[in-house]
């Protein structure tokens, strides 16, 4: 019998040491988090309008996505069995202490944070048993996040993500690196990242766990970050193409039908370059600004008025099943896929080197 070494955070226990990425819009929500958690690992909801489907989401849009919040942590929490369950929520949103106060209330076990510094994430949380994470991409963002919550909250992390270059989503890179990505040398922050996460735990008497995201999609890709000192692993696009994947069947479609050229490097209205599936979108929003009919208010740093796209409309279309015109996020392996699996089945692979 293998023996897989848990991810243990604080009193959280994850018999598999892989943390399911959060993908918004829907992409991830209550059945993917949920069975992923059940399967041993750590499922995450994405919080990034998680209520797009609620019949009051034009009308009242901060009230069905914090109801819809609610209720998909209750449903993943009931699909999980018992298992750990989280959620992602972007800095760069508005509303953002609203969402974090109704996860606690929820009674989540994670927060992972990132598109932005998670300042007040300790402050929002305090009190509670939730345990809170950034997502950094550099050993820079992540000593000056772990600085400021030590100085100014006098608590640490209970988990780290480092985020590399080949994730999909809002990226912490220029566009300039992730159009050269062999400038970046995520191995050499990862390890750098170690030694500060030692550091801040040693001083609060607790072992920070620290896992690699971005780009991992192999056995092989796994059992390298373990060996090098990783707690675990974050994974998103492979979970994409899973029966359990919340998305419609043609976002997952597009991911198995895309070829290696289809993955492009797009600007977001959050000001963070992504990474995307090459569609008839992508053409349209090179050559014409899309009238914005409706703003959804969802970004903090978003103008309707000069902004290129609404993200929230692009990717409300893409999880609906309008992949032509929505904004498909991908990691960049996301061509790699050719087939619809099962989340035990991916588990299953991803491990098979530990």
């Amino acid at each position: 019998m293998i023996f897989i070494k848990s991810l243990v955070i604080g009193n959280l226990i994850a018999n598999v040491p892989i943390i399911q990425g959060g993908m918004g819009v829907g992409v991830s929500r209550s059945n993917l988090a949920g069975s992923v958690a059940k399967a041993g690992g750590i499922g995450i909801i994405s919080g990034a309008q998680i209520g797009y489907d609620e019949p009051d989401f034009e009308t009242n849009n901060l009230n069905a996505n914090l109801r819809s919040l609610r209720k998909h942590i209750s449903k993943a929490k009931e699909i999980s069995d018992g298992g750990i369950i989280g959620v992602n929520l972007m800095v760069a949103m508005n509303n953002y202490e609203e969402y974090v106060k109704e996860c606690v209330n929820s009674n989540v076990d994670l927060i992972i944070s990132g598109a932005g510094i998670p300042s007040k994430l300790p402050s929002f949380t305090k009190g509670s048993d939730v345990k809170i994470a950034p997502i950094v991409s550099s050993s820079k963002a992540c000593n000056l996040i772990l600085k400021m919550w030590d100085k100014k909250e006098n608590t640490t992390a209970d988990l780290i993500v480092v985020e590399g270059p080949k994730a999909g989503g809002h990226l912490g890179f220029s566009k300039n690196d992730l159009e050269d990505i062999k400038s970046i040398d995520y191995d050499k922050e990862f390890v750098e990242i170690l030694e500060i996460a030692k550091n801040y735990g040693d001083k609060y008497n607790k072992h920070i766990p620290v896992v690699a995201a971005g780009g991992i999609s192999t056995a092989e890709d796994v059992a390298k970050y373990i060996n090098i000192g990783a707690d675990g692993v974050q994974v998103g696009t492979r979970f994409v193409t899973t029966y359990e994947c919340d998305a419609h069947e043609n976002y997952k479609n597009a991911y198995i039908n895309s070829t290696f050229d289809d993955i492009k490097i797009v600007q977001s209205p959050v000001g963070l370059p992504g990474r995307a599936i090459h569609n008839k979108f992508i053409d349209d929003i090179s050559t014409n600004r899309p009238t914005i009919t409706k703003c959804y208010n969802c970004i903090s740093k978003c103008n309707p008025k000069d902004t290129p796209y609404c993200i929230s409309k692009a990717l409300i279309n893409a999880v609906s099943g309008d992949v032509e015109n929505g904004l498909l996020f991908c990691g960049a392996d996301a061509y790699k896929a050719d087939k619809l699996s099962s989340v035990d089945d991916v588990i299953s692979e991803l491990t098979s080197l530990l």
